[in-house]
């Protein structure tokens, strides 16, 4: 396993951990996708990276 594809894969998480501190804030829609965006991205380029 890379150290490419750790990064991506802990980035994926932290940014999901993000979407969920956004829900429970009650926070904007729009940023919320956002970030979802940007976590499942990370998420797939560490999973396409192994």
């Amino acid at each position: 396993m890379s150290k490419g594809a750790t990064l991506f894969i802990l980035l994926g998480l932290f940014l999901a951990g993000g979407v969920y501190s956004f829900w429970k804030q009650k926070m904007s829609k729009s940023m919320i996708t956002l970030v979802a965006i940007g976590s499942v991205m990370s998420l797939a380029a560490g999973l396409m990276r192994l």
